[in-house]
């Protein structure tokens, strides 16, 4: 990654030292619930990049509870509560969830006393029959296949704390949405929403999910290496799908397994790389923080705005 002009670009062995307090306060079994499929992470990973990470969001949360008190001051109204959100973006396969689950864990043992939810935009995409009316099913992933008037609506509601609202859920094993299941989310003081698409701009919206944010990270890596993470989660869900005729992977799992790469090759080629290039990747200069990986998911360089 070329450095960007409104960044502080911090190498690893710079960006731990952020951070003095000892041991990641995390078993492995901790980390092993964080993971995702196929994702490398480690204790040191922990240590030397999420704690940091953490302690950051810990000041943007103060500051932003102060603001929160101040304008609530000057407008001589009484201060009501309203969540600090935290936005993850990045390319599909880059380990957008892992980070998610790992600072929601670290966020709730730093506030024992707060509520924490971690919510994916997954489940806002149109269902696979609705993509299939429109005519988009190829083109899943992409802005146009996301449901965003109802996503600019539900964090609408989030963030004025309108009470308990439900955010639809996504399956990957059915690769579709589940019909009448819902991940309720009732007024946390902290969200995390992670998803490919949550720093972009659609040409047709007035407001976009960003401008809930509070604090911003994108995941990134090299597309080359991208491509090969997906290439082994892909194997990965095919080892796991063959006893399940109704996960959207068991066709794959019992088929040809070089007919079955070669497809995911495609679709790699064909929707998530032009997805990434075009859609996902130049959102990467809104982000507050970019968490740039290189081999086996280490992270080596840390990029934190200036302005």
């Amino acid at each position: 990654m070329q450095n960007e002009m409104n960044y502080y670009k911090i190498e690893r062995h710079e960006w731990k030292k952020f951070y003095r307090n000892g041991m990641a306060p995390l078993s492995q079994a901790d980390l092993d619930q964080a993971k995702s499929l196929n994702d490398r992470i480690s204790l040191a990973d922990v240590k030397e990049i999420y704690m940091p990470l953490r302690h950051l969001i810990h000041v943007y949360y103060n500051q932003y509870q102060s603001q929160q008190q101040d304008r609530a001051d000057f407008l001589r109204l009484r201060s009501h509560k309203a969540p600090f959100i935290v936005g993850i973006a990045g390319s599909v396969a880059v380990g957008k969830s892992t980070t998610a689950r790992l600072l929601e864990i670290l966020l709730t043992r730093a506030y024992p006393t707060k509520k924490i939810q971690n919510i994916t935009t997954d489940g806002f995409l149109y269902s696979n029959a609705e993509l299939k009316k429109r005519g988009l099913l190829a083109r899943k992933g992409f802005p146009e296949s996301y449901n965003m008037k109802r996503l600019i609506a539900f964090m609408n509601a989030i963030k004025n704390n309108l009470g308990p609202v439900k955010a639809p859920k996504y399956s990957h094993q059915s690769y579709d949405i589940i019909a009448n299941k819902y991940d309720l989310i009732d007024s946390p003081d902290i969200l995390i929403v992670e998803g490919i698409n949550v720093l972009q701009l659609p040409s047709n919206q007035q407001i976009y999910v960003s401008d809930f944010f509070d604090f911003s990270i994108y995941v990134d890596a090299d597309p080359v290496l991208i491509e090969q993470w997906y290439l082994d989660r892909f194997k990965v869900l095919l080892d796991t799908a063959f006893t399940d005729p109704t996960n959207y992977y068991y066709p794959y799992a019992i088929g040809d397994r070089k007919a079955a790469i070669d497809m995911a090759k495609n679709v790699w080629m064909t929707n998530d790389l032009p997805n990434l290039r075009d859609y996902i990747l130049p959102t990467r200069s809104r982000a507050d923080v970019i968490l740039h990986k290189t081999n086996n998911h280490r992270i080596n360089e840390i990029y934190l705005r200036k302005f």
